[in-house]
């Protein structure tokens, strides 16, 4: 974003939230499994601003705590007397040849193109006010036009006569406007409201009455400027991100068996002839090829699935990378370091962490495979287990190409099962098992005479 002056953003984050209910303060609250706040700064810092200030207060350490990753300019306003209060703690910060644009760190769905236009219409000298039209307006501070269509003042609902709560264009609260003319105007605020607070809305009177001109723009939809004041509230604008989520990637040709049952807390990234079914949960950055399926209630996180590939439904995948046709599923879990070469099947109850699987290999039934480097065409058969865990430390196992394992076997690691072996079923595996052959650790079977099975004390 470019402009004549440069660009910086205030975003005021300071408001305790008390509708919220909650020891946590609003701004914290996430959508999209991500802070509203974090929303906020992310979006403006597209604009590529020269400063960016975040002003906090109620539960500031914990804003400041959990965002401490983030390059922001913290400002705090230790008593909260209202927006424009808030805004000139910001203002000793900022230089006067510069354009602030100030935004709000409980309405999380701004985009940035609508801010850009919002910055273009204040780059020559103009006040440039984001607003919108209501069918029900209630609320929200009203803007008052004069008979010409010029904007004169925002009046807000506690102090609007009955004639201006008739008003459906209402103030979205998002401003920008040349710095050297802000704060003049932050100086004559007064408090005489039925709030008792500077409202920065007022500098819009106090710019008509300076000659400047107010120019105002409309976001293209309304989930943009709409805060979070509520759960409620909170819980619809999930639902308007989410649908406008799975309506970008219907349009790049992905199916959603139902659009409305899917959620994105990340970033995804789909290939062609995607199918995703009910109640799938994508997290943090998750690549999906070409002619992929996925089935019902699965969760996936940052992961990687290869074209062709199934994922059946219930499964779990963390930070794990499934090769082109494999298979997965149902209810397998694949935790973080798993790396399925391809043509794989993962089956029902298996759980695979820190692992590389070889190309064709198979771990159908119930199993355990922990820390374990796998060869190509490996057989895993139902219960076996790699045993990685002495107590105190981790071992590797070592499962060469082509070997097979009985069912309900127990690898214990450090150990390797040689190419071509074979473990017999019931087998605890605790030294190298030679390629090619079978091995097998158990007991002769016998039957004892005269044993009784307990029976229940009365």
């Amino acid at each position: 974003m470019s402009t004549l002056l440069p660009l910086n953003v205030v975003v005021l984050a300071a408001g305790a939230g008390t509708r919220m209910k909650s020891a946590l303060p609003k701004v914290l609250h996430c959508l999209a499994g991500k802070p509203l706040l974090k929303h906020v700064i992310d979006t403006a810092q597209l604009l590529k601003p020269t400063q960016l200030c975040v002003v906090y207060g109620h539960g500031g350490d914990q804003v400041r705590d959990l965002l401490a990753q983030t390059t922001v300019l913290w400002v705090e306003q230790a008593q909260q007397l209202g927006t424009g209060h808030a805004v000139a703690q910001a203002m000793p910060r900022l230089p006067d040849e510069a354009i602030t644009l100030v935004l709000y760190g409980d309405v999380p769905l701004i985009k940035d193109q609508t801010l850009a236009e919002l910055i273009r219409l204040a780059s020559d000298g103009s006040l440039a006010v984001l607003t919108l039209h209501l069918q029900n307006p209630q609320g929200y501070g009203r803007i008052v036009r004069n008979v010409h269509g010029e904007v004169e003042r925002i009046v807000e609902e506690k102090d609007a006569s009955p004639a201006q709560k008739q008003i459906t264009e209402i103030n979205t609260g998002m401003l920008a406007v040349q710095n050297k003319k802000l704060r003049g105007w932050l100086s004559q605020l007064k408090n005489n409201n039925a709030q008792g607070e500077y409202y920065l809305t007022d500098i819009i009177a106090l710019a008509v009455a300076d000659g400047v001109t107010v120019r105002t723009s409309h976001p293209a939809d309304e989930s943009e400027v709409l805060g979070v004041n509520s759960r409620n509230q909170l819980a619809q604008l999930e639902r308007s991100y989410q649908r406008a989520c799975a309506e970008q990637y219907m349009q790049q040709g992905v199916t959603f068996l139902d659009p409305a049952r899917v959620d994105f807390r990340g970033e995804v990234v789909f290939g062609r002839d995607v199918t995703v079914d009910v109640n799938v949960v994508f997290s943090g950055r998750v690549v999906v090829g070409n002619n992929v399926s996925i089935g019902a209630n699965c969760s996936i996180s940052d992961a990687t699935l290869a074209d062709g590939v199934e994922i059946l439904p219930l499964c779990v995948i963390e930070q794990a990378t499934v090769g082109a046709n494999s298979r997965v599923g149902p209810y397998s879990r694949l935790r973080p370091g798993v790396i399925l070469a391809g043509d794989n099947h993962i089956g029902n109850f298996v759980e695979i962490k820190n692992s590389q699987i070889g190309p064709g290999s198979k771990v159908n039934h119930l199993s355990y495979v922990g820390d374990t480097q796998m060869g190509g065409k490996v057989n895993i058969g139902a219960g076996t287990i790699t045993a990685n865990y002495d107590g105190a430390n981790k071992h590797q196992t070592i499962i060469e190409d082509n070997a097979s394992t009985g069912s309900n076997s127990v690898l214990v690691a450090p150990v390797t099962i040689g190419k071509g072996a074979t473990i017999g079923a019931g087998s605890v595996i605790t030294k190298t098992a030679p390629a090619g052959k079978l091995t097998l650790t158990r007991s002769k079977q016998v039957t004892i005479d005269g044993w009784q099975r307990p029976t229940k004390k009365l």
